[in-house]
């Protein structure tokens, strides 16, 4: 079975209490994995191995889609992976051959976003961006864009859950119909997902039925012109120790600083409260098994701003905050909690062939 790492004694709900310290402790980074091709989620198998999520590079094939964020085409290639980190020294790509889909530079590639272990299995989000309609030419050639894989012990992969049908057929949110699927938890009896596109957090129960648990709301912010609708771009999800969800947002443009939040959602779905605020473009969550929570940010100045550099914060009992690490984590783009109690942190995670692994000591 996977290691998943529940607290029993500190709730984040603490993390909701008003007021709260901060401090800075910054912890030196040490690579224990290169050479990736935007690595993003992470996760320990029950190997107690280290397993990375790779969205690849793209391709040069003409099986094309638009820049859902930018000018030019995404094309695909087959060039997603898993690769295995061994903490004692070592990696290597386990699974290759997953879909990808960039630009020709191969650099913030859209494909798998993440990975977990439970029910005796690995499953791994791949994502998409856009209106699900475009995939059809993907999905005619057996590429599973906007679906969660099933991967045995074995390595056989199958598609099991189409994610971005549900944001087509039941669009959560009532905005324009849009699918990134990024972040899951496999819990006991069920997968939760963040569709960070479609702002909604979704159930996958046993039969592989699709149910929505929540939808994050769009707030009027400050733009460069002036009010913006911004959306919530949930990317990450984890339960909490008392069996809440809790979520954590990038935020769609303009990316404001300190406009990013971290959500409670009920067990069985509901209306997300507030419970932490004030940070920039999260990526990833994660509670340790003392029950504090770790907020990774993906760029701490936001995403229109020069710098790259994100952020780790711990947020300890009664919601006191230590920076853990911030200006060496260039774009981070996911985080787990090892059994050593380390942090392990994906970096440079937009960009191919420059990806990293780092463990922080805590």
């Amino acid at each position: 079975m996977a290691v998943f790492f529940r607290a029993s004694s500190v709730s984040l709900l603490l993390v909701a209490l008003a007021g709260g310290f901060s401090t800075a402790r910054a912890q030196e980074a040490e690579v224990i994995a290169s050479g990736l091709d935007n690595p993003r989620g992470l996760a320990f198998g029950p190997d107690d191995n280290l397993y990375v999520v790779e969205a690849g590079r793209g391709g040069t094939s003409t099986l094309c889609l638009p820049n859902p964020t930018g000018p030019g085409d995404r094309c695909y290639g087959a060039t997603g992976a898993v690769t295995r980190v061994v903490p004692a020294g070592g990696q290597l790509r386990v699974l290759p051959g997953l879909p990808s889909l960039a630009g020709p530079s191969g650099d913030e590639a859209t494909g798998p976003h993440d990975i977990a272990f439970g029910f005796g299995s690995a499953f791994i989000t791949v994502g998409s961006g856009g209106d699900p309609a475009t995939l059809a030419p993907l999905r005619a050639a057996g590429h599973a864009f906007g679906m969660a894989l099933h991967v045995s012990l074995q390595g056989v992969v199958t598609p099991v859950v189409d994610i971005a049908a549900h944001e087509a057929t039941a669009n959560p949110d009532g905005g324009v119909v849009d699918s990134n699927l990024y972040g899951m938890a496999i819990l006991s009896d069920r997968g939760v997902f963040t569709d960070a596109a479609g702002n909604s957090l979704l159930q996958v129960d046993v039969g592989l039925n699709v149910t929505t648990l929540a939808a994050f709301p769009t707030r009027t912010v400050t733009g460069p012109g002036g009010p913006v609708d911004m959306e919530s771009v949930p990317t990450s999800v984890v339960e909490g120790p008392d069996g809440s969800l809790y979520v954590g947002e990038l935020t769609g443009f303009p990316f404001p600083v300190g406009d990013a939040r971290v959500y409670r959602v009920p067990a069985a779905g509901g209306t997300p409260v507030v419970v932490a605020d004030g940070f920039t473009n999260i990526i990833d969550i994660a509670i340790g098994p003392d029950g504090a929570a770790y907020v990774l940010e993906h760029d701490a100045d936001g995403l229109l701003g020069p710098g790259t550099a994100g952020r780790l914060t711990r947020i300890g009992p009664f919601g006191f905050r230590e920076e853990l690490a911030a200006g060496e984590l260039v774009h981070p783009g996911g985080l787990t909690i090892g059994p050593d109690h380390a942090v392990y942190v994906t970096v440079n995670s937009a960009s191919a062939g420059t990806g990293q692994v780092v463990r922080i000591e805590q």
